[in-house]
């Protein structure tokens, strides 16, 4: 039986108080683990800014994964963390670990993405102040512009984990597609039959299949 050990994390207090954002990460651990030959040894939450990468909760849960060999699980992988450094300084404590977003992510593809993800997150910063100087140039009137800011760069960053997911997910769609199996439909429930899930760690449909192959 493999064991594993879950983090659980969200970004405000308010999602803290209100359990926002933790039980749908406690589903997706639940639904991931569900129909394996596993155990959760223990779980641990937390509430802490993803541009602070002082989490002790997470550091108790690598200690206890290491301490019972055990695989730490992550319902999202920005739930660790979107600074490549932490991430990767994670890969090196040598504890085995997955996301449920990406279950076909190993270590390798994992670093990559952690290093694509903070370089588009500094690009996507700098284009959206120069889209707001040159909005300002212009004369228009931009209400809160760290409050628009936020909003491009959090669109634009759930673009680009849309994509990098994608990238990933396209693997299991052709393989299922070189056996001859062509449907939306019917790639859908053979991805549903190996226990792949969706970004939002949901069951595949046809459309979900649909916007992989778009973005491949």
């Amino acid at each position: 039986m493999k064991s594993y050990v879950a983090y659980y994390r969200v970004s405000t207090q308010k999602q803290g108080v209100d359990g926002y954002g933790m039980a749908a990460q406690r589903h997706a651990v639940e639904r991931y683990l569900s129909g394996q030959d596993a155990q959760l040894v223990a779980s641990f939450e937390e509430v802490e800014s993803g541009a602070n990468n002082d989490r002790p909760q997470l550091a108790v849960a690598i200690q206890l994964s290491k301490a019972r060999k055990a695989t730490l699980i992550i319902a999202k992988l920005d739930r660790i963390s979107r600074n490549a450094a932490f991430l990767l300084q994670l890969q090196d404590s040598g504890v085995d670990f997955v996301a449920c977003d990406l279950p076909n992510a190993d270590r390798f593809t994992v670093g990559i993405l952690a290093l694509v993800a903070q370089r588009e997150r500094e690009l996507i910063s700098q284009r959206t102040k120069a889209g707001l100087a040159v909005a300002k140039a212009r004369g228009v009137v931009l209400g809160n512009p760290r409050m628009l800011e936020a909003r491009i760069i959090g669109q634009r960053a759930i673009q680009e984990r849309r994509r990098a997911f994608a990238a990933l997910a396209i693997k299991p769609i052709k393989e299922i597609q070189s056996t001859g199996v062509k449907s939306l439909r019917k790639i859908a429930d053979c991805l549903n039959k190996r226990g792949e899930l969706t970004p939002r760690g949901q069951k595949w449909s046809a459309m979900a299949v649909k916007r992989v192959l778009a973005c491949n």
